[in-house]
């Protein structure tokens, strides 16, 4: 019957919608490289041990728990308090577990041990009952105040001690990280109780899907402070992102926003960090051991020698801080380094003279040293570009003033330098260096290992070639290509026209050698300057290798600067690069940064084909089909010509200011458009998306109530239609009263989902009272053709007691299968307090706070009286025609203002239904 309904051409482009969704859906659940992340183990067995908590404050938070991480013999001697260590704390994030800490908690105590604990870290963890704090954003206040105790009472733990610390560094999880930048937003916190602060995956910017008020609340107070406060706030703070592997928590949202006079945050993308390089999912971010080493390298790298605690210096901060997350010299860190350098010793000092040289070197008996003169080489070339194989952390190449054929002292330029998978490069601009009369490599003496250092010399403009991107519509059908001829070590393609979310390619690049016999390494980085989202790509060459190429952040309107794919090449290779439109992945980045936003256009689809609906009972006295009445209403330009024209309008002072004054929130549309989200045509993606799901979403609810009718034939006797139509049943007061108790006593999604299968279940009593009839119909017609005549003249005579026909049994089907799909978009919304709510049922019997609860007490008795409400009572309705014509302007509210604010949905939909309620008695 439903797919009757619809034409063969529509049903085509509906099942096109869902393949094309399909394509996007895959490349974000799927389309991302393997997990390169190793495991980290324990050595011993891992050790939780519970901290006692003060009686009031356990009393007040009965979920939550502090413990401290152990193994072995640490765990046994930390039994007995005090302790006298430096104090981390972690904090989980959504549904989260306290064991989480193991990982980076077991990387710190072996790198104590190797020290033999001349320092070492005592991890705390908090438990927060995994709560569900991405769904519900009631409990993120609660779980910030007893953060504040837990550190008071750490801080405790160490009174008496000699070198007792004052603060406590933070690793936050995911919304843990959130709830630790919430710290400083609390009325009594001092800052000065956080050292540092890191968070991992945690999205800073926005909510994942902002799903009740709570959590755009609790953002909108911790974003805001920190914006308006950022001179006072010293906090050091590093936010590392997942990339493309966390799905769950797109890498956009976790980048701090940047303030000209805020220098104390960094943000990066795990696959850009130094000894990285990998992309992590959302749970693999903590237990990733090369992400986990960086960090407890950085830690140990924080302490300060004459507290034995983390420095309070937050020039060092930042320095550790870069130097293990940004850009590592392959150098172990140095508050202050020598730049400076004796080169003395017995060494041999080798001139070397032509622009190009490499040297192998291996079971080395004497260190050397080989000179360049840079004198000639200025007049002819402007860069020099040397890399090494040795990836040791001692000091190689060095610059020297006023030389001739050797130096005593050099300049060290070994910390100018980049370490890389398999090399260390270094790249220097002439004339950056006037004073440097030579330049210096150092190779030392080495036994049973080889390697190989390269230098050149060459012009920028050999080496920087211009590769404009294909355009966003040739959908992969067009490429653009350069070749690499010549033979040089390094290049760098600059990706042209390249800079915005929505663009999404495939780079090949086909390398050819010629006379090689080992394998050679060759790497790919892709280099975005406007944010810390590198990525590396490392080739077997001769091979095809294939990049992706997409952004996590735009390209800020005010930045010239061009996104790089650096080729660290073999001059014996030839290089292939080629650039094309990758259609899928386009459609990924719009699931990706949008995909959120598709249950408002879902509802506003629904919205509009109810409006129809509405609308035809009117005219017509009849309603028509769903799926009919999506096709012909639920179009693009009913909806998106009104928020583009309000998002113009807002421009200009004078509507803003009336926007203002009728306390209109913020139009979503704006919002995007302020965190660089825009796509072009991406509302029109969507809206087609979302009537593609408002469709299929539709036939399945429509066969489910046609199974549910069967099944309730199958194990009840066979109902009949209804002889009289009564609005308000002898137990619908009692019915409405007892599911507003639960909503008030328990959970107002709880109540929400009670009406929605009280309601379900009369339609489903409605559609089997209508099978029975056509059944009977069919075996006995001129009883059924006489009954018909009787039920219509019968509707015709009585004004109070109507009765209900086949024909009005189907239109009134209709009209409750387009009301069941927009109240299961509200069951859908509301599920998560639901979900939460059922989780803590042990620790608390009532929900407190309750994002569901007033739309529940409004559509408890709304959903009670549709229930009993069939087409027959309202079609004479004078509220029928006002009614009609609401969701219409329902439907581009939806957009406007729930597309980024999903909790605000429901509201939009109540509004028709509650009309529709009030047409049976006016």
């Amino acid at each position: 019957m439903f797919l009757q309904s619809v034409s063969l051409w529509n049903l085509a482009f509906y099942a096109l919608m869902v393949f094309m969704a399909t394509l996007g859906l895959w490349d974000v659940f799927f389309g991302f490289e393997e997990n390169k992340c190793s495991m980290s183990y324990m050595f011993e067995y891992p050790e939780y041990q519970k901290i006692e908590l003060p009686k009031k404050l356990a009393k007040r938070y009965p979920a939550y728990e502090l413990y401290l991480y152990g193994e072995g013999s640490y765990a046994e001697e930390h039994k007995i308090l005090p302790l006298t260590g430096i104090p981390v704390l972690f904090l989980p994030g959504n549904a989260g577990s306290y064991k989480q800490v193991r990982s980076v908690g077991s990387i710190a105590l072996r790198k104590a041990e190797d020290i033999d604990f001349k320092y070492h870290f005592d991890f705390f963890s908090v438990n927060f009952n995994e709560e569900l704090v991405a769904l519900y954003g009631g409990s993120l206040q609660k779980q910030t105040k007893f953060v504040h105790e837990c550190i008071k009472t750490i801080l405790k733990l160490y009174k008496g001690q000699e070198f007792a610390p004052k603060s406590v560094a933070i690793i936050g999880h995911s919304m843990g990280g959130l709830v630790a930048r919430a710290l400083l937003t609390l009325k009594n916190f001092k800052q000065d109780l956080i050292n540092l602060l890191i968070t991992q995956a945690t999205p800073h910017v926005a909510p994942v899907m902002p799903l009740d008020r709570f959590i755009t609340d609790f953002y909108m107070t911790v974003n805001n402070y920190w914006i308006l406060n950022a001179r006072h706030i010293n906090l050091t703070t590093l936010s590392v992102a997942g990339g493309f592997r966390d799905y769950q928590v797109r890498s956009g949202l976790t980048f701090l926003p940047k303030l000209s006079h805020h220098t104390s945050t960094l943000s990066v993308v795990s696959s850009a960090v130094p000894k990285t390089w990998v992309s992590t999912d959302h749970l693999s971010i903590v237990w990733c051991k090369q992400l986990q080493l960086t960090t407890i390298r950085a830690f140990f790298d924080l302490i300060d020698a004459d507290t034995k605690q983390i420095t309070q210096n937050p020039k060092k901060k930042l320095s550790v801080l870069n130097h293990h997350f940004i850009r590592h010299p392959a150098k172990h860190f140095e508050e202050n380094p020598a730049i400076i350098s004796d080169l003395t010793g017995t060494s041999m000092w080798v001139p070397v003279k032509v622009s190009k040289w490499t040297y192998v070197a291996y079971n080395e008996s004497d260190k050397m040293y080989f000179t360049f003169p840079l004198a000639n080489h200025r007049k002819i070339y402007t860069h020099v570009y040397c890399q090494s194989t040795m990836l040791d952390t001692n000091s190689w190449i060095f610059g020297c003033i006023n030389s001739t054929s050797m130096c005593r002292q050099g300049i060290d330029l070994s910390w100018k330098a980049e370490l890389l998978p398999t090399i260390k490069s270094l790249m220097l601009r002439l004339q950056d260096y006037p004073s440097l009369s030579h330049l210096v490599v150092y190779v030392p003496s080495i036994h049973g290992s080889k390697f190989v250092v390269d230098c050149e010399f060459f012009k920028k403009e050999t080496r920087s070639i211009q590769l404009p991107v294909t355009h966003l519509f040739s959908f992969g059908l067009s490429s653009r290509k350069v070749i690499l001829n010549t033979s040089g070590l390094f290049y760098n393609i600059e990706l042209l026209n390249f800079g915005q979310i929505y663009q999404a390619f495939k780079i090949n690049v086909v390398s050819k050698c010629s006379g090689v016999k080992e394998e050679i390494t060759s790497i790919y980085k892709l280099h975005i300057p406007w944010s810390y989202e590198d990525s590396l790509t490392i080739a077997q060459v001769p091979s095809s290798t294939e990049i992706s190429l997409k952004l996590h952040i735009a390209q800020p309107e005010n930045d010239s600067h061009v996104a790089l794919l650096k080729m660290y090449t073999s001059s014996d290779c030839q290089y292939e690069v080629t650039v094309k439109t990758s259609f899928s992945q386009i459609l990924g980045q719009v699931v990706r940064f949008h995909g959120g936003a598709l249950p408002a256009y879902v509802t506003s689809s629904i919205l509009l084909a109810y409006g129809g609906q509405l609308y035809s009972l009117f005219s017509t006295g009849h309603c028509l089909e769903y799926a009919i009445m999506l096709d012909k209403e639920a179009k693009p330009y009913k909806v998106d010509p009104f928020v583009i024209m309000i998002k113009f309008l807002l421009g200009y002072n004078w509507f803003k200011e009336l926007w203002d004054v009728l306390m209109l929130p913020e139009l979503d549309a704006i919002l995007l458009t302020s965190q660089s989200m825009c796509f072009p045509l991406v509302s029109l993606i969507l809206f087609l998306f979302g009537t593609c799901t408002a469709y299929w979403g539709g036939l399945l609810s429509s066969t489910s109530v046609r199974l549910l009718s069967s099944l309730w034939l199958a194990l009840k006797r066979p109902s009949e239609l209804p002889k009289d139509i009564k609005m308000i049943s002898v137990d619908l007061p009692f019915l409405t009263i007892v599911l507003i108790l639960v909503s008030w006593t328990t959970c107002g999604a709880f109540a929400i989902l009670l009406t929605y299968l009280y309601y379900v279940f009369k339609i489903v009593h409605l559609q089997a009272s209508l099978t029975t009839y056509k059944n009977s119909q069919t075996v006995n017609p001129k009883h059924s053709r006489r009954s018909e005549k009787k039920s219509n003249h019968h509707k015709d005579s009585t004004v109070h007691h109507l009765r209900l026909s086949a024909s009005d049994a189907e239109d009134s089907l209709r009209m409750h299968s387009t009301v069941i799909n927009l109240l299961t978009w509200i069951v859908l919304l509301s599920m998560p307090s639901l979900i939460y709510w059922l989780k803590n049922l042990r620790y608390y019997f009532k929900l407190n706070p309750d994002p569901c609860k007033p739309l529940a007490f409004i559509l408890i008795p709304t959903m009670a009286i549709l229930g009993n409400t069939h087409t027959v009572s309202i079609k004479s309705s004078k509220l029928l025609k006002i009614t009609s014509q609401f969701p219409l302007p329902l439907a581009v509210g939806v957009i406007a203002f729930g597309s980024a604010h999903l909790y605000r949905v429901p509201c939009f939909v109540f509004i028709p239904l509650l009309l529709h309620a009030l047409c049976n008695f006016m």
